[in-house]
């Protein structure tokens, strides 16, 4: 066990504390037992070493990984009891996924200790939902998604930027603009990189090694994470990537499942659940009616990658302008909360309520005309006019 605190403790040394995601404070970190759900390389683990470092006493307080070989031959159960034992309190367990059984264990620790707070994280979501019915008694779960283009624009310039509200910005668009402007002038030429290079806090390690690292990221999901949640063949995995790269390269995807599944070499209830495994792994998102279940069986009508650095990631030179405005939109309100099905006339209906049609600066409201509460959101647009609002400024809500 020394070694292993040593380890954190040397990791927590140089940890930085200076920027938070904004769903930090979403979180109830005064829970008995918390997990944290995300997409690989969203700062799951960075988020539980700046709420260790910030709020808890290190003597009592220990971060393990659970990927460390430690764990291949030593029981995490009897560690957890010796560190109890030893006066621990605060146990944070990171890529929990990566330890055989690790339900029964999180269970154990959990019953045995009463007054041991567990805070949790993993990588492989299908995995961990599937321990949902079994733990959610003792877990609260929360989701960490990608970085949100005001937070990009933080902590890549270093400044405090406000969020607001979808309420705030169909009503006060044009007056959000100035402060934005006044930190940011450049903020168009920002929004172009976000789109290209920045759902993910590693762009600051180096951007030219960027889109190879998304692509590293979607094969280890793909070749290590699903089958870690469920079992798929070699031959499955490389229809999945293909799935992706279909996905990517299309105009805003209304998918034709039989033509799809021809494509993919395979059945039509299997490209489903082809499809749903990559909904859940969060490298899609699913556009559907609201009259619709979300059953795995149900056809979407549309299909997007989860963020628009995967389109350039996959894509290459062949992006569809319409597709990254589209999937920006998407993934900007899903992210802040927002609920999105699809539209009678125009891209989105917004929480049952707002309906949006989503296209450059030029684009009228022929398609959503005469319907109340539509919305225009308008890329490569400064300042919006009426109902007719910069894309950009969607990426402030969280």
């Amino acid at each position: 066990m020394e070694g292993l605190i040593n380890r954190y403790r040397n990791l927590l040394q140089s940890f930085k504390t200076d920027f938070k995601r904004s769903h930090y404070n979403k979180i109830n970190w005064n829970g008995r037992a918390i997990c944290i759900l995300g997409a690989r390389g969203t700062g799951k683990s960075t988020l539980m070493l700046q709420y260790l470092k910030e709020n808890l006493p290190l003597d009592q307080s220990l971060y393990l990984s659970l990927d460390d070989l430690f764990f291949k031959q030593n029981s995490l159960v009897d560690l957890a009891e010796r560190f109890y034992q030893l006066g621990g309190r605060n146990l944070l367990l990171d890529e929990v996924h990566k330890y055989e059984d690790w339900q029964s264990a999180v269970k154990n620790i959990y019953d045995f200790y009463p007054d041991l707070k567990l805070i949790i994280s993993g990588s492989s979501i299908l995995a961990l939902q599937k321990s949902q019915a079994d733990l959610s008694r003792r877990l609260v779960y929360y989701e960490l998604p990608e970085l949100s283009f005001r937070e990009y624009l933080s902590l890549k310039l270093k400044i405090e930027l406000e969020k607001y509200d979808l309420t705030q910005i169909l009503k006060d668009h044009q007056k959000l603009i100035d402060p934005i402007l006044a930190s940011v002038p450049d903020v168009m030429l920002h929004f172009e990189n976000y789109k290209k290079i920045g759902a993910y806090p590693f762009f600051l390690e180096d951007e030219r090694d960027y889109i190879s690292k998304i692509n590293q990221l979607i094969n280890v999901i793909i070749d290590y994470d699903l089958p870690e949640g469920k079992d798929i063949s070699t031959s499955t995995q490389a229809k999945l990537k293909k799935l992706l790269y279909l996905i990517s390269t299309s105009v805003p995807f209304s998918p034709n499942i039989t033509k799809l599944a021809e494509k993919t070499d395979t059945t039509r209830p299997r490209l489903l659940e082809m499809l749903h495994m990559l909904e859940v792994s969060k490298l899609i998102k699913s556009l559907r009616s609201s009259s619709k279940g979300i059953s795995m069986m149900n056809k979407p009508d549309k299909i997007y990658l989860s963020n628009t650095n995967l389109i350039y990631a996959l894509a290459l030179e062949n992006q569809n302008s319409g597709n990254i405005r589209e999937t920006f939109f998407y993934n900007q309100l899903e992210n802040s909360g927002s609920i999105l099905t699809t539209a009678k006339n125009g891209d989105f209906l917004v929480n049952n309520q707002f309906e949006f049609e989503v296209g450059g600066k030029n684009k009228t409201f022929d398609q959503i005309a005469n319907i109340p509460n539509s919305y225009i959101a308008a890329d490569e647009m400064l300042h919006g006019m009426g109902n007719k609002i910069p894309l950009y400024l969607f990426g402030f809500l969280y």
